[in-house]
């Protein structure tokens, strides 16, 4: 009964159904892929990992040295064009070299950053000069990037910057004026992508070197987590810019700092799940180890369900990444050489509602497993000598980083809103025809994961009718109804994990039969059962919360008798034997 005329673009899992064939998953990988995920993960093992307490004291030369090695690996040019000396890699390679350093911690996150927004703003939007110039030293470590967007006045609301730019009387230099903080990787970047408003008005990229007169750091800030990464302020007083490094266009700076910033996010939920995975598998190995009552704590049933509520929010979590990486790399994979700016933000932009998702879903994924692996490892886990603690203090830092998961949540409907407001949707359509299928008798489907697929629709059906009421209800003025919107969020956000779990167990189950897939089955049903009772809760609370009368009713009914008919029996049963796969393995599988 879904709606398969409208081809899917982004955000469109919010109002239409895909096909497992058509969204990428990670057993697509090629030989290419495993290749570049073996030379992290052997870059994590032998250079990273002994050297975790150094980058912890803030040894920041040792850390430099690092990413130089990581350089000459090719670790920091698989999103750099060859013809500047990267590899030129599609984003699937970004996506996993992002996964298998995740568990790095602090360096993670200068590796990230140098890689991503430090990086990218000059790949996609720079000059032939400028990227000549910067992107061969980018690439092999021999220069690190930072990215200067916060100031103490302008956070997620980054456009009210008070940084400004002002061209000399010569015409040879821009003069900076202002502070930007939480800078990340400062203490030893030496190009800074800045963003200052020409003439106090214009919001403009430019590149700054550290050489430049004006440009000064302050101290390091101690942090909670993330310790080893370098944060400082970068303030510029009367800092000299040349008028060639202008980045884009004058007054454009918006178009670089917003769609790079999409790229960062998908960016960290490739991160978060790695370290996630990583969470788990310490989780596994002590609760072997660790006996209580006469026995191993991973005997206990509420250990397993513990363990196997991880184990299915990193498949979910893994799904949504590289599917979302497969989409990346249809919108981006042929610009790497060009100079379409119009085009590349167009792109760039396409697909910010499941790059919001990635952000979200990866960073609270990571910050359920971090606390929970801590839980299980008792009084251990709050002790420094084991590697947990340091996971659960630098988890926390991703629910910020990238934009708040709040700011996150407002764009996940905002961008749907925004697309129906211009017509580019059928938008009442769209929600008259969910409210008439919840209405249809229902057929009896048959397969192994039928309900699962049913289970997609109907999760859709019901973000449509909670938006249709939030929107019957407040009109245009929807936009600032955050509690509304934020539980909408949640809906579209367990919609994209579910579909995309769902759509890469069928795709290979078609491929490799149930004999082989029986965990990914597992994992699957037991996902859809916590999905659906958690949808029809935050669905209730959003109609209960604005609604009344008649309408929140009959719009809490039908919320209730769409997704109930959909619960399955069985479920502590799925869930112990997907924890005992896990703990005879010691490590996430699927």
């Amino acid at each position: 009964m879904e709606n398969k005329a409208l081809t899917y673009n982004g955000a469109g899992f919010l109002y239409s159904s895909s096909q497992p064939e058509s969204i990428f998953t990670p057993e697509d990988f090629t030989e290419e892929h495993r290749l570049i995920a073996k030379t992290a993960k052997r870059f994590l093992d032998s250079e990273i990992r002994p050297n975790n307490e150094a980058i912890e004291q803030q040894d920041f030369a040792l850390v430099k040295k690092l990413l130089g090695k990581a350089g000459d690996l090719g670790l920091l040019g698989h999103s750099i064009p060859e013809s500047y000396g990267g590899l030129g890699l599609d984003k699937i390679s970004k996506g996993l070299v992002g996964e298998l350093l995740g568990s790095a911690g602090s360096y993670s996150v200068a590796q990230s950053n140098h890689t991503c927004i430090a990086t990218l703003p000059i790949t996609y939007f720079g000059t032939a000069a400028q990227k000549e110039k910067y992107l061969p030293k980018l690439t092999s470590g021999e220069w690190i990037g930072a990215y200067c967007l916060t100031e103490p006045e302008a956070g997620s609301d980054a456009l009210s910057a008070r940084t400004t730019a002002k061209l000399n009387e010569a015409g040879t230099h821009y003069i900076l004026n202002g502070t930007k903080m939480f800078i990340t990787n400062a203490a030893f970047s030496d190009t800074f992508i800045v963003y200052a408003k020409v003439d106090g008005t214009a919001f403009t990229a430019f590149i700054a070197e550290k050489d430049h007169p004006g440009l000064s750091l302050g101290v390091e800030e101690q942090k909670m987590g993330i310790k080893g990464s370098s944060t400082r302020t970068v303030s510029f007083e009367d800092c000299e810019v040349p008028v060639e490094n202008l980045l884009g266009e004058i007054g454009k700076g918006h178009v670089i700092a917003l769609n790079v910033l999409n790229l960062g996010r998908f960016n960290l939920g490739s991160a978060c799940m790695g370290a996630a995975k990583y969470g788990l598998e310490l989780a596994l190995k002590y609760t072997k180890e660790r006996r209580q009552f006469g026995k191993a704590i991973a005997d206990f049933t509420a250990t397993q369900e513990k363990i196997a509520d991880m184990a299915l929010r990193i498949y979910a979590s893994e799904s949504l990444q590289y599917r979302t990486a497969g989409y990346l790399e249809d919108a981006l994979g042929d610009l790497y050489e060009s100079e379409d700016y119009g085009v590349i933000a167009k792109r760039m932009m396409e697909y910010a509602t499941e790059c919001a998702v990635c952000k979200v879903y990866g960073s609270e994924t990571l910050d359920l497993i971090a606390d929970e692996a801590l839980q299980l490892h008792g009084g251990y886990g709050f002790i420094k000598e084991y590697k947990v603690e340091q996971i659960y203090r630098d988890s926390r830092i991703n629910r910020i980083f990238e934009g708040t998961n709040e700011v996150n949540r407002l764009l996940i409907p905002g961008n749907l809103l925004k697309q129906a407001a211009k017509g580019v949707i059928p938008f009442e359509r769209l929600v008259g025809q969910a409210m008439v299928e919840m209405r249809l008798p229902k057929v009896e489907a048959i397969g192994l994961i039928s309900r699962e697929i049913e289970a997609v629709h109907a999760i859709r059906r019901v973000f449509l009718l909670a938006a249709g009421v939030a929107s019957e209800i407040h009109g245009s003025k929807i936009v600032e109804e955050q509690e509304t919107l934020m539980k909408l969020a949640d809906i579209g956000v367990a919609l994209f994990a579910v579909e995309s779990a769902v759509l890469r167990t069928a795709k290979t189950l078609e491929r490799n039969g149930e004999k082989k897939e029986a965990l990914k089955v597992e994992l699957t049903k037991a996902l859809v059962d916590d999905a659906l009772l958690e949808v029809e809760m935050t669905a209730r609370k959003l109609i209960q919360g604005i609604a009344s009368g008649k309408q929140m009713h009959d719009a809490v009914l039908s919320v209730t008798k769409e997704l109930c008919r959909l619960q399955r029996e069985g479920g502590i049963q799925t869930k112990r034997h997907i924890a005992k796969q896990l703990l005879d393995a010691e490590q996430y599988i699927n």
